[in-house]
């Protein structure tokens, strides 16, 4: 059974996980606008993932016993100024995430919640790789600075993903 402030910390999660879908298929959006449809799909892939986590962590709520209280998911931005900073906020959302669940995991272990703590590794070692594959497009990008060439040449390259 969860303890009342993991099971408040999870539900919230599920919350975060599901902003963070809304704000990538937004990015995503935004990405086909600008004619980018390598990042629009890079973004859509994220938003994929993000759902993905959020139905891990309501079906891990309702393994240990626990229930599931939906809340509302905040409006998201729809307008951004550049790919640059599309992926510093990505690189800044993704750090706030690995907060978040640094702090579920805290809960766990003041609650002595072996389970918990186990269940929450998989998303922190999923956090190291989200944040290291923003940063490394961020890089990318600040690198090719204004080149138009160059731009489409990491449109390419991360719009493969997903296509293993």
């Amino acid at each position: 059974m969860l303890s009342k402030a993991v099971l408040t910390a999870m539900n919230d999660q599920i919350t975060h996980e599901m902003a963070s879908a809304y704000l990538y298929l937004s990015m995503s959006a935004y990405f086909e606008s600008e004619n980018l449809p390598g990042f629009a799909n890079w973004m859509r892939v994220q938003f994929q993932e993000e759902q993905e986590h959020a139905l891990k962590f309501f079906e891990y709520i309702y393994d240990r016993g626990g229930k599931v209280s939906l809340q509302p998911i905040p409006q998201v931005e729809v307008e951004f100024g550049s790919p640059l900073e599309v992926f510093k906020k990505t690189l800044t959302h993704e750090q706030l995430v690995t907060s978040l669940i640094n702090k579920i995991y805290k809960a766990a272990v003041a609650e002595d919640d072996v389970a918990s703590q186990i269940f929450l590794q998989w998303f922190i070692n999923e956090q190291v790789e989200e944040e290291k594959n923003a940063s490394t497009i961020l890089d990318m990008l600040e690198k090719v600075g204004s080149s138009i060439g160059a731009l489409y040449q990491v449109d390419h390259q991360v719009g493969k993903r997903g296509a293993d």
